[in-house]
């Protein structure tokens, strides 16, 4: 028996069947109607697309019956779908905004800790250098105490007198500088590289979401993100119907 032999009610439960499953969306209906203009037909009834308009559109159910007496549920349909086609483009248009701003607010975070990573190797170099200078004014006052050619220890006598503060207090001190200056190093920089490998994520999930402007909304139906699940699922079940149904027809 070929398709055109099969009659219209038989193609119209096939049709319903695949509908109410959610293994026919509303990508195969305007397939269908393709293929020939009988099936062109019977893919725009009515029937089919008010099945879909509650399975995609469920919070507009009460308003496709007020307005369907004026326009096919077909047109509606599509009026809908390209609204929400519109929308979901606005969307994403809005997270690449938010994904930018975010991408140069985590860049301002990397610059500020290169700032702060910069000052901090300053305060290290001057606190070593301070400490390394404190050092010779305490060897040289401990080679006061000792004899020495002349020259040298008028040279070591000048140091120790230039030197305005206590020398073992300060030494102290520049101690914990220069460990507390490490510490801030090591916090900076470990901060830097959690902010860095973030900022390359965020610049990587970018350049994803405009290589893939669809990937957000690849199908507004909740049906046909699990349709390739259910028609595994549903290929036995849906075989059975359709068998059932044409053994029903011809034995009538």
């Amino acid at each position: 028996m070929s398709a055109e032999e099969i009659p219209d009610e038989l193609w119209r439960k096939v049709l319903e069947i695949g509908v109410k499953s959610s293994t026919f969306s509303y990508k195969d209906l305007c397939c269908i109607s393709i293929s020939s203009r009988r099936l062109c037909r019977l893919s725009s009834e009515d029937c089919l697309w008010n099945f879909l308009l509650a399975i995609d559109f469920p919070t507009h159910t009460d308003s496709t019956s007020s307005s369907s007496s004026e326009s096919p549920t077909k047109f509606i349909y599509r009026t809908r779908f390209e609204r929400e086609k519109e929308r979901r483009l606005a969307a994403h248009r809005r997270s690449l905004l938010r994904k930018e701003s975010e991408i140069s607010e985590w860049g301002r975070r990397i610059r500020e800790l290169e700032r702060r990573l910069s000052e901090e190797a300053e305060r290290l170099q001057a606190a070593s250098v301070e400490f390394s200078n404190m050092q010779r004014v305490r060897q040289a006052s401990v080679a006061l105490n000792v004899w020495q050619p002349e020259v040298v220890r008028g040279r070591q006598k000048q140091m120790v007198e230039q030197n305005a503060v206590p020398v073992e207090g300060r030494l102290r001190a520049l101690e914990m500088e220069i460990k507390l200056c490490k510490q801030q190093i090591t916090g900076v920089n470990r901060a830097r590289r959690e902010v860095k490998q973030r900022f390359d994520m965020a610049r990587k999930e970018l350049e994803s979401m405009k290589y893939h402007p669809l990937r957000d909304y690849k199908s507004i139906r909740s049906g046909d993100q699990e349709s390739s699940a259910k028609r595994k699922k549903l290929k036995t079940s849906i075989n059975c119907k359709f068998c059932v149904n044409v053994s029903h027809f011809f034995f009538m």
